[in-house]
């Protein structure tokens, strides 16, 4: 095994984005991986769960749509295996990699020397230590598309992302689906009118929502599973699923014996430029805490890679900025968001615009008026709101809600005027009107709608 100029311990979207970074300019790249190719997002994340949330919305069957996930999954980890990864450049290795010093890994028991190293190691599901949890078989992301028979009935830890998408996809295939969250509402890190209508969906397919609950204790049963509230109220399921966080997978590779920083819940600590405070190191992806998504993964190894091959880094190096990274939760309808929320722009001037969709064509015409589009835009230094200023964030709830933020955040990326929006022609009536009009709002009332400051 030749020491590489570039190792990569973890081979999950942060890790592939990275190594293939490194190999488009000419490194040799050394990624070591225990397991397939692809990580938590093609197995047992966005790629199963996506292919899911498809297969239950079309009707399908229990059997028929976990036919269909073990095939999307088939066919997506083809294109990142090892032959994918050799085409490219990249030499693979099935192993666990340890630290024995800054610039030294161990690789089965072979030293690896490297002078740039980047950890993507990702992260996997949190277990509480809830009294009695750990004597039920409960079911996590890393097993939820393992199963081999539907549950009559199923009770949802967490009503984030996972759970809210989860709980749907289980509702259509026809499980008792009982969702417990201990905010006073789902989806509690998106704006309140946002969980609101996504709480009324999950509602209307059936999900026995229970919020503001907390699970004081668990016990198995005959039956599955009898869970406890804290306030006195009893669920019982067949199977349970834990989607309440997810906790970094940092352990065991010696960081903490070569002195890299990690922060009480074990997330790799990084500067901007993804530099941990070991020189040479750098972390990406879901096990440095930050936004835990399979495209933030993938921008943060670009610019670990470029940063740890570039000498112009030394001087001025790339950093990774969340300003203009879109997260999407993909129920039904859809929740998306990019840039600052109402909230965090009320510190900025923001102003916001809002298309509800009860009052906009495409949604009427297509019987899905309950969503909106919300567009934030902030005053430029020097030249105010001019042009209509600079765009800061938008949040979208619809059928089609992760495609509208994308035109918002180009324009965040780029530095767009927000008036470039209203400016530009868009296909009537496709869903991306609601864009054009929530920015011509910024400069005129639209049938007595027109912005309002942002509230903190």
């Amino acid at each position: 095994m030749d020491d590489p100029d570039l190792l990569v311990i973890g081979g999950g979207a942060g890790g592939i984005s990275a190594a293939q970074a490194a190999a488009r300019q000419g490194a040799t790249v050394l990624l070591v991986q225990d397991g397939p190719i692809g990580g938590d997002c093609t197995f047992t994340g966005c790629v199963p769960s996506k292919a899911l949330l498809a297969a239950a919305a079309s009707g399908a069957g229990f059997a028929e749509a976990m036919a269909r996930v073990r095939c999307a999954v088939t066919t997506i980890a083809g294109n990142e295996d090892d032959d994918a990864m050799a085409a490219q450049g990249i030499s693979v290795r099935h192993a666990r990699a340890r630290f024995k010093a800054p610039g030294v890994v161990d690789v089965d028991g072979i030293s690896v020397r490297a002078p740039r190293t980047i950890v993507a190691t990702g992260a996997g599901p949190f277990l509480p230590p809830t009294p009695g949890l750990d004597t039920l078989e409960v079911l996590t992301n890393e097993t939820l598309f393992q199963l081999d028979h539907q549950p009559a009935s199923l009770a949802v830890l967490g009503g984030g992302p996972m759970g809210v998408e989860m709980a749907q996809a289980f509702a259509r295939l026809g499980t008792a689906v009982t969702l417990i969250e201990a905010e006073d509402r789902v989806l509690p890190g998106e704006a309140a009118a946002a969980s609101a209508i996504v709480g009324r969906a999950l509602s209307a397919d059936g999900v026995d929502l229970r919020v503001t609950e907390r699970l004081a204790k668990a016990e198995a049963t005959p039956a599955g599973a009898r869970l406890h509230l804290a306030s006195g109220a009893i669920v019982e399921a067949e199977r349970v699923l834990v989607a309440i966080g997810r906790s970094p997978t940092s352990r065991g590779f010696g960081l903490e014996d070569i002195g890299v920083a990690l922060d009480g819940r074990g997330f790799v600590q990084t500067d901007a430029a993804l530099r941990t405070n070991v020189a040479g190191i750098w972390a990406v992806g879901d096990v440095t805490g930050r936004l835990q998504f399979t495209h933030a993964a993938a921008r943060m190894g670009l610019i670990a890679a470029d940063n740890a091959l570039s000498p112009l880094a030394r001087v001025r190096p790339k950093r990774f900025s969340t300003a203009a990274i879109p997260w999407v939760t993909f129920t039904d309808p859809e929740v998306a968001h990019v840039g600052m929320t109402e909230a965090e722009a009320a510190d900025h001037g923001g102003r916001v615009a809002t298309v509800p969709f009860d009052a906009f064509d495409r949604a009427i015409a297509s019987g899905r008026a309950d969503g909106y589009f919300t567009l934030i835009a902030g005053p430029r230094r020097v030249l105010g709101n001019a042009g209509g200023g600079r765009l800061l964030g938008a949040t979208a709830v619809g059928p089609c809600a992760g495609e509208l933020v994308h035109e918002v955040a180009l324009g965040i990326q780029t530095g767009m005027f927000a008036g470039r929006l209203a400016q530009t022609v868009h296909a009537y009536p496709s869903w991306s009107v609601a864009v054009q009009i929530a920015a011509a709002q910024l400069f005129f009332n639209i049938d007595g709608r027109g912005h309002r400051p942002a509230r903190g």
